[in-house]
């Protein structure tokens, strides 16, 4: 489904044809912001004559393998990240954004940041950090393992509201066939720049990557990749 799409991708660069490089990256399985930000790295990378593969883990064990070195790096992760991975190192400028929302079955009402959560039960995915950081302190959050589970137990009201970027969430509740009982409340509850991250032994390669992303972000290329994509995911069938 929405995995197999970016042909668009070849337009945008074309490494020589010696052997290339490769990286590894942690990708949170299942999520399809990931999938965006993958495929823009990926745009990234070729620019650099280097190959990307992803591996598919949930959000903790992510963490625990790129920060041990056993894949090269994550996708992209919260600006803050660092200081609790300090073997992660991150990459300037962002490359990307999330918007983390407000999800629910009945309850109606305009949403003004976090704060305005706190009274009701919650559910969020372990391992996504903005969910984590912007949920931390409340009483009533159930962390859960994926965000299709999740969606599932707020259909069965586990809980009174879930967050979930907003981008996946649409995805996610489609692809469940739940759209008309699960939707999105407004505005969102904020927009995170995300970043790239490369564990320490990529050191030398952080600012080469960076310079790409810049430069793409100047020409306005990001940009218009990332729109691409993210109508691609939410016109598949």
């Amino acid at each position: 489904m929405w995995r197999i799409i970016v042909a668009c991708l070849s337009l945008l660069a074309a490494g020589p044809s010696h052997a290339q490089e490769l990286i590894r990256l942690a990708r949170i399985a299942d999520i399809p912001d990931q999938y965006v930000g993958g495929e823009m790295l990926r745009a990234v990378y070729a620019k650099l004559n280097i190959k990307l593969e992803f591996e598919d883990v949930p959000g903790k064990r992510a963490l625990a393998l790129s920060s041990a070195g056993a894949v090269d790096g994550e996708i992209q992760r919260i600006g803050t990240l660092s200081s609790d991975y300090p073997t992660l190192i991150q990459v300037t400028p962002a490359i990307n954004y999330i918007e983390p929302a407000v999800f629910t079955t009945k309850l109606r009402f305009d949403v003004a940041g976090w704060n305005s959560i706190r009274e009701y039960s919650i559910g969020i995915v372990r391992g996504v950090g903005s969910s984590e950081a912007g949920t931390r302190g409340m009483a009533r959050v159930t962390a859960t393992t994926s965000l299709e589970n999740m969606i599932r137990m707020l259909d069965a009201d586990r809980f009174e509201v879930m967050v979930t970027d907003l981008f996946s969430g649409r995805v996610a509740v489609r692809k469940l066939n739940l759209q008309a009982r699960i939707v999105p409340l407004s505005p969102p509850l904020e927009r995170i720049h995300i970043y790239h991250y490369l564990h320490e032994r990529h050191r030398d390669l952080v600012p080469k990557v960076g310079k790409v992303i810049a430069q793409m972000e100047a020409s306005g290329e990001l940009a218009t990749l990332r729109e691409a994509l993210v109508k691609q995911v939410l016109s598949a069938p």
